[in-house]
């Protein structure tokens, strides 16, 4: 169904007579001639789009070229009577045509014996075949159609929509008729079945129109969205084109202006996108979203590159869609759906009242007289839970007055006492932002909001543009408040109800990254824009500072767990120093939990959980025993080592050879690790002893282990490569390592321990895998030194596209006598094997490791020392150090395979 737009045909796109003349002349270069004929029509609508010619042309230009050449093609056969006709069908049959869609057509016969015309058919085909063409074909009986089309909405749909090209259009018009509401699928049945079609489709894409690589087709937003509105129409008006819904009520000339505009800016992108992958491709993908930009003609800036300005429209188009899909869909369900049903109706105030559970407003003129009611009716969702949403007459009504939202509106103590009402509401407050959202009014309000919306970062870990992803967050904080989170996030959902204030959560949730795409540091920016807010709102100096603390350190406790040794004391009264009380520290853990799950879904796992839970607990503990005692390393051992030596007394093990095991062991050993994993490497370490064999010890984390992880303990003769061994053989594995703690005994052993996670993020739990794991790293460390031929792994599609040059920082952490090297880089198979080699050339010991990855990039941090125990204090022996291994992991980038040119080196 199209939108209020007039198709001519442009005749001088190829003399088709002509054509006509010379099949009919030259029988033998019919092939021939049909190639040429479709291939001077693809490239003369090619170049009129490169042209900037209407894309409305375009598609409908080539639909009608096509029926051109279909209808020359079919009277070349010898037909024997007017019994079957040839119709488009589906897209097609819209009388729209994209450069490699599939030309749908329905072969219609009046009888169910296809026998006289089945050879005739087949050769038509195949001519169709032979020049190339992209067909999708059914050979259909009248009585076909309805059987078909009765068991099946999807086929229903496809033949709703029809031509005659060549034939009985007779034919035609009595399939319609079988096919109308009277014979099947009555416009509510059909709506009811559509809009579950519906629901079904947006869910696998996550129900949102905001992905990495949406899919410009079935995504929320998409085509399809715009299709659905035209199918209802049509079936229930019996329209021809969504002009006519303007005639209905069902449609205001708004809204049909932002169909047309969606619609066209969609065609646009398709049309490019098949031209440049030379396929019927729909997904966005990150091979062509770069090009597209270009050909769109954006241009990289110092803030944004270019294609996330494209990106931006694009996202910024297709939630405008989205939201009217939602109003249209709405209207048509109370029209079609709820017509009948009895009118409960409730008053709630002068403004408004619920209708069969849903909030309406009172007369034409209330948002007028009364623009505060635009803040008003989220309020009044939020107090009554009851209300499941809001009538489409008043969702056409709040967009129709948005534009009342000014900087006077802003300064209204009404409007913005209303605001501060709904974010103390015991109510579920992030809906009723996500709804304010939805139909453009937080955007409005918070102008911050509104600059935030479609706003991307082009890369693997920033899943959603940054308004999805703050409304994502502010859905996470709602559910720590709900009951049965205790399974998934405890401390989270203890903590959330022990905040003093919630709608301190609330705005730093909110404001936390509205500062991004702005040029600076968008914590710091966001920081500002709270601060502006919480005076224009009259909130107290002590909440002011608090909600503008969290957004400016919001990174802070995610990239302390992820980044530093929690086993370290220091780093433990560091951060609580910057954090200074422990109210503090709840409001940031609940914050930093929310954010990491709503920025990409892979990246919450049990590794992460109990990292920011270990930094958590610590840093209680240093609150309790006060800042300025803190605690000391001497003590925290020997508690480690009572505890341990209490578990292992119960497990009968020789107490003797514990504490002379122990004695070959530094301190630092018992700082990382928790008593009851010390307790299970002695067991193993001497149960194992007179083994030639490395010992190997893995097992899925319990409740008394500390990460989240599957944990994997190696106890062997210290060997040169004997890290770079081990992570290349957990890349064979297809595991991923997350965090490796390297201690050296005295006599000569290395005790490294590993947590590994799979590469989809879930733990590894199975008897038989967890074995796998074991028995291949005993091979491997026999021989540690040949592990260089097990470095070898397919990259990953995406990881291709995504490059940047590696950045590694070097600096000495004095107190530990360590040197910490910082390494920022591509993901890639194989990195860490190969790091760990490069140490191994440098004569350097590896001590400690944080493996993060971000996305497509990977910021791991390594503890090294010299072969003595000492820091690295040579400056040139630094450099040389951090120019290799930029040299050895840049290297991979330039060889074949790789195909990206991003540089995406932004954080946060």
């Amino acid at each position: 169904m199209s939108v209020n737009y007039q198709f001519r045909p442009d005749v001088s796109l190829y003399d088709f007579d002509r054509l006509q003349q010379q099949l009919l002349d030259s029988p033998k270069t019919r092939i021939l001639l049909l190639k040429q004929a479709l291939g001077l029509i693809n490239q003369r609508l090619d170049q009129a789009f490169y042209d900037g010619a209407d894309i409305r042309d375009l598609i409908y230009g080539r639909a009608w070229a096509m029926d051109q050449l279909l209808a020359c093609i079919w009277q070349l056969f010898d037909w024997p009577d007017q019994r079957i006709a040839l119709l488009a069908v589906g897209g097609y049959g819209r009388g729209e045509l994209h450069p490699k869609s599939d030309i749908d057509l329905l072969i219609l016969l009046k009888d169910d014996d296809d026998t006289r015309y089945r050879q005739l058919l087949s050769d038509f085909i195949t001519c169709l075949w032979d020049i190339k063409l992209d067909v999708g074909h059914s050979v259909r009986s009248l009585a076909d159609c309805e059987r078909e089309a009765r068991a099946d909405i999807t086929v229903a749909t496809n033949l709703l929509e029809n031509r005659t090209l060549v034939g009985s259009d007779a034919l035609r018009k009595e399939m319609v008729q079988r096919l109308s509401t009277e014979c099947m699928w009555p416009s509510a049945k059909f709506f009811e079945a559509k809009w579950q079609e519906q629901i079904t489709r947006h869910y696998k894409f996550n129900n949102s129109e905001y992905s990495l690589e949406p899919n410009i087709k079935s995504s929320p937003g998409g085509l399809r969205d715009i299709q659905m509105i035209g199918w209802v129409a049509k079936r229930h008006f019996n329209a021809t084109s969504l002009q006519d819904l303007l005639a209905e009520g069902f449609l205001t000339e708004t809204e049909m202006r932002i169909l047309e505009q969606g619609q066209c800016f969609l065609w646009q992108v398709r049309y490019a996108l098949h031209m440049i992958s030379g396929r019927a491709e729909d997904r966005l993908l990150f091979d062509y979203q770069r090009q597209l930009a270009v050909l769109f003609g954006y241009l990289d800036t110092d803030k944004r590159l270019a294609v996330e300005q494209f990106m931006k429209r694009y996202f910024r188009v297709v939630t405008t869609l989205t939201e009217l899909n939602d109003v249209l869909l709405q209207h048509f369900e109370e029209v079609l759906l709820k017509k009948d049903e009895e009118q409960q109706i409730t008053p709630i105030n002068r403004r408004f009242q619920i209708r069969n559970g849903l909030i309406e407003h009172l007369g034409d003129e209330v948002f007028e007289q009364h623009p505060f009611a635009l803040i008003e009716v989220f309020l009044l969702m939020a107090e009554h839970s009851e209300i499941e949403g809001v009538r489409a007459n008043t969702i056409r009504a709040l967009r129709d007055h948005r534009h009342l939202i000014d900087e006077a509106f802003r300064r209204d103590l009404r409007a913005s006492s209303l605001f501060m009402e709904l974010l103390r509401s015991s109510g579920d407050v992030a809906l009723q932002l996500t709804r304010m959202s939805r139909y453009g009014m937080l955007g409005r309000y918070l102008p911050e909001f509104g600059h935030a919306v479609g706003l991307t970062q082009h890369d693997l870990f920033h899943v959603y543009t940054v308004d999805a992803h703050t409304l994502r967050l502010l859905r996470f904080m709602q559910r720590f408040r709900q009951e049965g989170c205790e399974k998934d996030f405890p401390l989270a959902a203890g903590l959330v109800h022990q905040l003093p204030k919630l709608e301190i959560l609330w705005l730093a949730g909110l404001y936390h990254d509205l500062g991004k795409g702005r040029g600076g540091d968008h914590s710091e920016l966001g920081a500002k824009d709270a601060l502006l807010f919480c005076e224009r709102h009259q909130l107290s100096k002590r909440d002011t500072h608090l909600i503008c603390w969290l957004i400016e350190h919001h990174l802070l406790m995610s990239m302390t767990a992820q980044k530093q040794d929690l086993s370290d004391p220091d780093v433990i009264r560091h951060f609580a120093e910057r954090v200074g009380d422990q109210v503090h520290l709840d409001y940031l853990y609940v914050l930093t939990v929310a954010d990491i799950n709503a920025t990409n879904p892979t990246l919450w796992n049990g590794w992460r959980a109990a990292l920011l839970n270990q930094l958590y607990t610590e840093t209680t503990r240093a609150f309790r025993r006060g800042l300025e005692n803190p605690i000391d390393p001497a003590e925290w051992v020997e508690e480690t080592q009572q505890q341990a030596l209490s578990i292992l007394r119960v497990m009968g093990v020789d107490l003797e050879q514990v504490q002379a095991l122990w004695a070959t062991l530094d301190e630092d050993y018992f700082l990382q690790d928790a008593p009851s994993e010390v307790a299970w490497h002695t067991q193993g370490i001497l149960a194992h002893a007179g083994s030639s064999e490395p010992l190997v010890l893995v097992a899925a984390p319990t409740d008394d282990m500390r990460e989240g992880g599957t944990k994997v303990f190696i106890h062997a003769r210290d060997a040169a490569f004997g890290f770079a061994a081990t992570a290349a053989t957990m890349d064979r594995l297809g595991l991923s390592i997350h965090d490796a703690r390297i201690s050296t005994s005295r006599q000569g052993f290395t005790l490294n321990t590993l947590i590994v996670l799979e590469q989809d993020g879930q733990v590894p739990r199975a008897a038989e895998r967890l074995e796998e794991i074991r028995q291949e790293l005993i091979t491997t460390l026999k021989n540690p030194e040949d592990f260089p031929a097990l470095v070898q792994h397919h990259t990953p599609r995406q990881l291709k596209y995504f490059t940047m040059p590696t950045q590694v920082y070097i600096s000495n952490d004095p107190s530990n006598l360590r040197t910490l090297v910082e390494v920022i880089a591509p993901d890639r198979p194989g990195l860490l094997a190969r790091i760990g080699r490069i140490f191994v050339e440098f004569n350097l010991w590896l001590q400690n490791a944080k493996i993060a990855t971000l996305g497509e990039r990977v910021e791991d941090v390594f503890f090294i020392t010299q072969q003595d125990g000492s820091p690295l204090s040579d400056p040139v022996l630094c450099q040389r150090l951090q120019a290799r291994i930029c040299e050895e992991l840049d290297r991979q980038v330039r060889e074949p395979g790789y195909k990206g040119s991003y540089a995406i080196g932004r954080s946060g």
